[in-house]
């Protein structure tokens, strides 16, 4: 499926697909594009208007330089105000585009309507109940791409690859550089400037669907988190025997869940 950019924001292709009354913002994470979805428009632009783009940096055509959660926020506020004006939207969210499209939702609550996250919980409440075991697992994986970021050039693009393939990423190498990584950077590296301070702790008040990987060594979402989720009219989770990319390893189950709960 190759679809076709219908706006251009702030230096990023916006593609936006299908029909429907209701529009879906899919964001992806590390080390994808809006490729990632594929398989959902497909299922899904017959009832609903999706809405997808790179993430911004993650692209070789994109500028090469850091992108905070407030400039992302600022950047999907642009999106939403031209592909759904005076409606709010449904986010659709995986890896980093939970973390960021929460703080998104966080600070702009009256444009989202609804929620569904892929396997990132909320960040504050991982980070209150991380075991040194899993911290470990993590700092593994992520300090390396925090590197590549700062490295830069051939030496951090291999990096970023030799990391992906270890993780059993399905994502084609030939996609992934370095300048991808900047949100590990941000994360560990940057200080005051990084993504740390500007976290907020995510309990949606809007109706939330959460699916997780059950196939792999951790998890970024706490059983604290869950049950409040679960607590909550109108929320769901589910979990999957697949791992980290659910949507890529198990596409019909995946589009099956989302459809059955959005009710399209």
């Amino acid at each position: 499926m190759t679809a076709t950019p219908f706006l251009f924001i702030d230096g990023v292709d916006i593609h936006v697909e299908g029909i429907g009354a209701e529009t879906i913002v899919m964001i992806h994470g590390w080390p994808d594009s809006y490729r990632l979805w594929d398989h959902q428009v497909a299922a899904l632009k017959g009832s609903f208007r999706c809405v997808r783009f790179t993430f911004p940096g993650f692209d070789r055509a994109h500028e090469r330089r850091t992108r905070d959660v407030e400039e992302f926020s600022a950047f999907v506020a642009k999106v939403i105000a031209q592909v759904s004006p005076g409606k709010p939207v449904i986010l659709l969210l995986h890896d980093w585009g939970c973390v960021y499209g929460y703080q998104f939702y966080i600070r702009n609550p009256q444009l989202v309507s609804k929620i569904i996250g892929a396997d990132i919980g909320d960040p504050a409440s991982v980070r209150r109940e991380l075991t040194i075991s899993t911290a470990l697992m993590v700092l593994a994986y992520q300090i390396p791409l925090a590197f590549a970021w700062m490295i830069g050039g051939k030496i951090g693009d291999a990096i970023v690859r030799s990391v992906a393939k270890g993780i059993r990423c399905p994502t084609d190498p030939a996609t992934m550089h370095s300048g991808m990584a900047f949100p590990y950077f941000l994360m560990w590296f940057a200080g005051s400037r990084g993504l740390r301070p500007q976290f907020r702790e995510f309990k949606p008040a809007v109706p939330m669907f959460y699916l997780y990987a059950k196939r792999k060594p951790f998890q970024f979402h706490t059983q604290s988190w869950l049950d409040w989720l679960l607590s909550r009219p109108g929320n769901k989770v589910q979990g999957f025997d697949t791992g980290h990319w659910i949507m890529s390893a198990d596409p019909q189950g995946f589009t099956a869940a989302v459809r059955g709960w959005l009710g399209g």
